[in-house]
């Protein structure tokens, strides 16, 4: 898997720059080679639009210069000749007028969308104002399949799901033909010692870290408890969002609480060319991939037991992530609640 920055087509959406507005046509060769490439190795591109790509914004200006950026987004994917899990991830936006009125306000901007636009496009829960319980709306409102962000929901989760019930209910927004995918990094944790002025004096002072913060590297221990913890079933892709990028990743390769795993010794005889390190467990049932989220190409490395038992590990691209099994379906009367339970329960506001 491997993040492709939003920047690629320069100001193709700038409203006082026409003369960029055709970089995608100009450009449909070279992008159509980048995507058989990517398709022959099997590389799953993305984009993530950051915080100025405000889809529900009560300024009509902003709003259509969202647009704008979402149809150029979906333009590169589309070029490149990528299937629908080739995705754009967009978070909800601001809360202008309350929630309601927020939640109300995006279906707007979305009924704005292309029909390429629309089938590209995905959302993200975010960790201030709105929660997995809030996008899920979104999702039956829109029919947008979502992207569950484990840190976020970990730092806003007004209806109190476990990650056990957020992997049965954002999965389930997927078409079954379709692979899921979601977001995991640790909490920054290290604090900051920052000089001061005190008069005329120089003082250190202690800076703690926010925990919504994304750490330089990924907790093995913590990560591998996640994916011990998730229900068999449907396979998703997992993208790893760390500072240290590719470091992260092959840190978290070669961390394992227990070096005799199977996963390890599947990936320790793994080769690596250069470009594509394969590696596959010569056991069944759920799958997990390690990628990057750098720009270099990947190395094999052992991985860590982070994978269930007869994972298979692949490292593809350029993008921190990794393939779990998924809960599948949630159906009601199995334990796992609905998305219309989610959705009803009590909401704590901030």
């Amino acid at each position: 898997m491997y993040r492709m920055p939003t920047g690629l087509a320069p100001y193709a959406s700038h409203p006082d720059m026409p003369q960029f507005h055709d970089q995608v046509r100009k450009c449909e060769q070279e992008l159509a080679d980048v995507g058989r490439i990517a398709i022959d190795r099997g590389i799953r591109l993305s984009t993530h639009p950051g915080q100025y790509t405000v889809l529900n914004s009560d300024k009509p200006d902003v709003q259509a210069a969202a647009v704008a950026e979402l149809e150029v987004q979906a333009a590169l994917l589309d070029a490149m000749g990528l299937g629908p899990e080739a995705v754009v991830v967009l978070h909800v936006g601001g809360l202008a007028g309350g929630i309601d009125a927020a939640l109300d306000r995006f279906p707007h901007g979305f009924e704005q969308l292309s029909d390429r636009a629309r089938a590209r496009l995905v959302i993200e829960n975010d960790d201030r104002i709105f929660g997995l319980v809030d996008v899920l709306e979104l999702s039956e409102r829109t029919g947008l399949r979502i992207v569950w962000d484990v840190l976020h929901h970990r730092c806003h989760d007004p209806a109190r799901l476990s990650d056990r019930e957020a992997l049965a209910l954002a999965p389930d927004t997927w078409p079954q033909h379709e692979t899921p995918k979601i977001h995991f990094s640790s909490p920054r944790l290290d604090v900051e010692e920052r000089k001061v002025r005190v008069g005329r004096r120089t003082e250190t002072k202690i800076v703690l870290p926010q925990l919504r913060a994304h750490a330089d590297l990924i907790d093995p221990i913590g990560f591998e408890a996640f994916l011990r913890d998730a229900p068999a079933g449907r396979d998703f892709d997992v993208m790893l969002e760390a500072k240290a990028k590719d470091l992260a990743l092959l840190r978290l390769r070669s961390s394992s609480p227990n070096a005799a795993s199977p996963a390890r010794a599947a990936a320790s005889s793994c080769r690596s060319d250069g470009r594509v390190g394969s590696c596959r467990s010569l056991c069944h049932s759920p799958r997990t991939r390690l990628f990057q989220l750098d720009r270099t190409e990947p190395h094999c490395a052992t991985s860590p037991r982070a994978a269930p038992r007869g994972a298979t590990l692949r490292t593809s691209g350029s993008a921190a992530t990794t393939r779990a099994p998924s809960p599948g379906r949630c159906r009601r009367g199995s334990g796992s609640p609905s998305r219309s339970r989610a959705r009803h329960r009590h909401r704590h506001r901030s």
